[in-house]
């Protein structure tokens, strides 16, 4: 079975880019996560690195977190694992980039908030669309409100719509919108040559750590809070099984309102 992560070493080891890869949908199901997680916790004895790309194999990025490990009975184990992930993120300190192509979703777009810059080209849609199964999305409700503001974020958590990477460089979450992938990989190229390996790898941590001071105390601080708040009041009311029995089932979901 091919690695659910790609590693590659880039500018002599200056930059990581690590690839989800299971196309088409780049899903992040268990095995993925483990993967991702090693793949993270390599660097922490690699003092070089400069810059951490996070991408997807094919057309898309990820369509998010699997859907069969949001039921009740393995919510709490998978939440642990994918919120680790953000908490090794914070913890390197080493400067993050997405690169989106294609489908951004649910845990995928969770993935790139968390980066200190999202690249994309225009085939890029993006959204959180937890709530179309009656559930939500904990990390994406700490940072995009951080991200864009609180009427920006309501807005894509309440409605779950998806948006297009113009809607998302218009609200000034990308770093920088390109015609297609091989145009924004070149161009990502040239912007890390300019603006990331010029620098010292030391000084680059020490300010994202400055930089990220607030932004990392909440996520560290009210991340848990969230994953209760799904586990013991969300995971038992009957819309939230509801939502995704229906979507494993292939049916619409029959609400409750409870």
């Amino acid at each position: 079975m091919a690695d659910k992560i790609l590693t590659e070493s880039l500018h002599d080891g200056q930059v990581v880019r690590l690839t989800l890869n299971a196309p088409k949908a780049n899903v992040l199901d268990g095995e993925m996560m483990a993967d991702l997680q090693g793949g993270l916790d390599n660097l922490r004895g690699q003092p070089d690195v400069k810059l951490i790309q996070i991408t997807g194999a094919g057309d898309h990025f990820c369509f998010g977190a699997s859907v069969p490990e949001h039921v009740r009975e393995k919510a709490p184990a998978m939440l642990k694992q994918f919120h680790g992930l953000f908490y090794t993120l914070a913890d390197l300190a080493i400067p993050t980039a997405a690169l989106i192509s294609g489908q951004c979703l649910g845990g995928g777009m969770e993935l790139a908030l968390a980066c200190n810059f999202i690249f994309a080209d225009r085939s890029a849609m993006l959204g959180q669309p937890e709530i179309q199964l009656g559930v939500f999305a904990p990390p994406a409700s700490l940072l995009l409100p951080m991200k864009v503001g609180q009427a920006r974020a309501d807005d894509l958590l309440l409605t779950g719509r998806v948006m297009s990477a113009e809607e998302a460089a218009g609200m000034g979450l990308l770093t920088g919108l390109y015609d297609d992938r091989e145009a924004m990989l070149a161009a990502v190229d040239t912007w890390t040559g300019k603006q990331i390996l010029r620098k010292s790898a030391s000084s680059l941590r020490l300010v994202v750590k400055a930089a990220r001071l607030e932004f990392n105390s909440v996520l560290k601080s009210k991340l848990q809070e969230q994953e209760r708040l799904y586990i013991d009041e969300l995971m038992s009311t009957h819309d939230a099984n509801e939502g995704i029995a229906s979507f494993l089932e292939k049916r619409k979901p029959e609400w409750q309102n409870k």
